[in-house]
């Protein structure tokens, strides 16, 4: 599993296409959702060589217009789980033993494909699966999966590359190989680019893969499979079911050769993973990776000097975009008061003039939640907040489903640094806002660090060298990705690896050489040219 003479196309980030007004990009992703949107699809569960069709289907529908069904989607029995953990297995041994550059060259490949010929599509489906606008969708399901697919290939090739030292008598090889079973890959609906990333990042080191995409995100997910079939990805690698989690769960850790999970969900969810994995933990071969990005809580923290702009933008951008559905959307921000009016006012400006709608219409910043689970909750909090004492919306608060799950953004102000809606994880287009006295900068800092249970992203602002200084260091526990005069979200692969601790993961740095060492297993061979045929040292004498 070495380098030896190949090499391989050194990473480029894929530069991110404008969409304006009459330009060929704009027509072709419109061209692409008009036709997706009447496609009435029909998805299969995908194990082996085979398209299973169970007859027993589920919708899909857009978050924007929730009566308009876009496709089905079939579910999967217990059977079929089993059927797929096999299926996986009997593919392990041939997918294993192929040349690294065999397995390069179909992620390369698959790149290349949503780069070009089906870039309109994949944006285009992340449109109507998710309500992303397109500017969103191409941040997302082009540009950071073609990264991911890139620099995987390249930080693949750096890890094969490092070896142990050798010299004259012995050579030490490293060799990085899959893990003994079989990953089960479990993904979420705001990122189709960490769906497609989850299953490839483990499949490509070797191993072979059981996926289960969000119920909310098969549609995309749909196009991603088909690029993966296209570029070439033998059949059995990676196993596609959809259907119940908890069976789905529970049939893929009762297999004795439960390898790893790769996971991004929620909080609770993974913890229950973790604790079903402890106590099965006899059962395995061997003791599974358990690799998870969770939850987030994340933080804006200005400093008196911060350019007041620069703070509003941010909290637009950072609380706003994709409707705060980005595990590293800002939702809770610390504003001090002598900066309070001047941001109150820019900010008021800058969300009043926000558009919300279809994503068909390039015009609006804001589109639908997910479902009605989370527009439930999301109102609920909202309402909350209207009727309580240390709390006052000031910016939103209504929402409508009679046609689409659409929240206003909404931003609430709270006298209370611990009020539920700065402590909860929300996942929404909802921030709140706490003004702190200037003088009480250190002390809003260890606030900050100790008021959430996450510790994903944050953000500071400030043109203060010496607040940088002091809150880089008070925050380092804080957060697994820091912002200094910038907003918490958008971290680009192979500039930003990203992943937090504490409740937000186990930050094994999606986007990274980390992520990909926890699906190789290596092996070290020791080989000396000159063997000894006396045990006895000199020490011991004649």
């Amino acid at each position: 599993m070495l380098k030896g003479f190949f090499h391989v196309p050194k990473a480029v980030n894929e530069p991110v296409k404008s969409y304006a007004p009459n330009s060929p990009d704009k027509k072709a992703v419109l061209e692409a959702y008009k036709a997706m949107w009447n496609s009435k699809i029909d998805v299969p569960l995908y194990i082996g060589s085979e398209e299973i069709k169970t007859g027993n289907t589920r919708n899909m529908t857009a978050p924007h217009d929730h009566q308009h069904v876009v496709g089905t989607y079939h579910l999967a029995e217990k059977s079929h789980i089993e059927k797929a953990i096999a299926n996986a297995l009997e593919s392990k041994e041939q997918w294993a033993n192929l040349a690294w550059e065999q397995r390069a060259a179909i992620f390369l490949k698959a790149a290349e494909l949503i780069a070009g010929p089906y870039r309109a599509r994949i944006n285009a489906a992340t449109m109507i699966a998710q309500s992303k606008n397109i500017f969103q969708a191409e941040i997302d399901a082009s540009c950071e999966l073609i990264d991911f697919l890139r620099y995987n290939v390249e930080f693949m090739t750096q890890i094969y590359n490092d070896q142990p030292k050798s010299d004259s008598s012995v050579w030490n090889r490293l060799e990085y190989r899959p893990l003994e079973g079989f990953v089960y890959a479990i993904t979420p609906f705001n990122f189709t680019a960490i769906a497609a990333n989850l299953p490839a990042s483990a499949a490509m080191m070797g191993n072979v893969v059981v996926w289960k995409p969000s119920d909310s995100q098969v549609f995309s997910a749909k196009i991603i499979i088909d690029v993966f079939k296209e570029a070439g990805l033998p059949d059995g690698v990676i196993n596609v079911v959809f259907g119940d989690a908890q069976m789905i769960s529970e049939t893929v850790f009762a297999s004795r050769d439960f390898a790893g999970v790769h996971f991004t969900g929620s909080t609770q969810v993974f913890k229950d993973i973790w604790k079903t994995i402890g106590n099965n933990i006899h059962h395995y071969k061997t003791y599974p990776r358990i690799v998870g990005e969770t939850g987030g809580k994340d933080f804006i923290v200005a400093h008196p000097s911060a350019n007041v702009k620069q703070v509003v933008t941010g909290i637009v951008r950072g609380a706003f975009e994709f409707q705060g559905q980005k595990c590293s959307a800002a939702s809770r921000a610390y504003i001090p008061q002598s900066l309070w009016s001047a941001v109150k006012e820019q900010l008021t400006k800058d969300v009043q003039s926000l558009k919300m709608g279809s994503p068909e219409d390039f015009g609006n910043f804001i589109t639908a939640v997910i479902h009605e689970g989370s527009f439930d909750k999301l109102a609920s909090y909202i309402d909350q907040a209207k009727k309580d004492a240390d709390a006052e919306i000031i910016l939103g608060g209504n929402y409508d489903k009679s046609k689409g799950y659409f929240i206003e953004p909404t931003v609430i102000v709270t006298t209370n640094p611990k009020y539920t809606t700065m402590e909860t994880e929300l996942f929404g287009p909802v921030i709140t806002i706490y003004v702190y006295e200037d003088a009480k900068w250190a002390e809003t800092l260890q606030l900050v660090d100790g008021t959430s249970e996450y510790a994903l992203t944050g953000a500071i602002f400030s043109q203060d060298r010496y607040a940088i200084a002091e809150a880089t260091e008070a925050l380092k526990n804080a957060a697994g990705n820091f912002y200094i005069n910038d907003k918490p979200t958008g971290a680009v692969v192979g500039m930003q690896p990203f992943g937090g601790a504490r409740a937000s993961g186990t930050n094994d740095k999606a986007g990274s050489a980390l992520n990909l060492l926890r699906w190789a297993s290596p092996r070290t061979i020791k080989e000396t040219f000159v063997t000894p045929e006396d045990y006895r040292y000199p020490f011991l004498g004649e």
